[in-house]
């Protein structure tokens, strides 16, 4: 993991408001029917340049609370009446890297995080802004989480 300044990224996609709790339990998730429906709708539209993003934003509270997830990407032109624009904030994000088969490298890597910020000697404080997934391929993502400085 390393400390980026990141710009901010417009981005269009669908969203859900769900939390943690619900997360672990299959029959409130809402995440994983969120990317399908992403695939369903967008799939086809998507090229090779297309970069394909999970963000979180507008946090109730910290991990315990709701917030909201955008399975989007950076083609604006892929939107309709039922997309959502998103905009990243610009700034100090810890970034995180893993790989292996998805959606598992992805929950790994959030478990990774979630441990780190639990630990006594993390030196950073989350901000709860916006945090991302970009998915370098289709086995490799990177998760940006905003923090102080």
């Amino acid at each position: 993991m390393q400390v980026k300044q990141l710009p901010s990224i417009t981005l269009t996609g669908l969203k859900v408001r769900t939390c943690n709790a619900d997360e672990m339990n299959s029959g409130t998730a809402k995440i994983t029917e969120l990317w399908q429906k992403f695939g369903e709708k967008h799939g086809q539209q998507l090229t090779k340049n297309t970069k394909t993003y999970g963000v979180y934003t507008n946090y109730e509270s910290d991990v315990t609370g709701e917030f909201d997830v955008i399975a989007c990407c950076d083609d604006l032109s892929i939107g309709d009446q039922k997309s959502v624009k998103v905009t990243t904030e610009a700034g100090s994000y810890l970034v995180f890297n893993g790989t292996g088969e998805m959606p598992d490298a992805v929950i790994d890597l959030w478990g990774e995080i979630w441990q780190y910020f639990s630990s006594d000697d993390c030196r950073f404080t989350r901000t709860y802004s916006s945090d991302y997934e970009y998915y370098k391929s289709a086995d490799e993502v990177e998760i940006a989480i905003a923090v102080k400085e």
